[in-house]
């Protein structure tokens, strides 16, 4: 037998909410996927960092932006833009992050879901 898993972030394993988003977990084996929701007027430092007790969030990401715009933003001062359509890697550098615009962000964490917001 064939052992098949089908799944949907329709019915998370695990949904983790925080004011103005939500993180919702899928495991699949030995893999842990993420959908992030953020509403307009969300930003990491406020919104999930104060909680707890972090400035900047240390986690490393890959993904994938299904709707809205985002940005990352580093010590250094770079800022790197996260629009829908658009793959990307963040590395477990300190970095704060907001939506940008009227439209809420979604997106895919395939990597540094588990540990993210924690």
């Amino acid at each position: 037998m064939i052992d098949v898993v089908l799944k949907r972030f329709e019915s998370p394993d695990e949904t983790r909410r925080f004011p103005k988003g939500r993180f919702e977990i899928v495991r699949l084996g030995e893999m842990t996927i993420g959908r992030a929701t953020y509403e307009p007027g969300w930003k990491w430092s406020e919104h999930v960092g104060r909680e707890l007790g972090q400035a900047r969030c240390a986690v490393g990401h890959l993904g994938m932006v299904l709707s809205g715009r985002a940005v990352a933003a580093f010590d250094d001062g770079s800022i790197v833009e996260l629009v829908a359509g658009g793959l990307f890697s963040i590395p477990e550098v300190p970095h704060d992050s907001w939506v940008v615009g009227s439209e809420p962000y979604v997106s895919l964490h395939f990597l540094g879901a588990e540990e993210y917001t924690r």
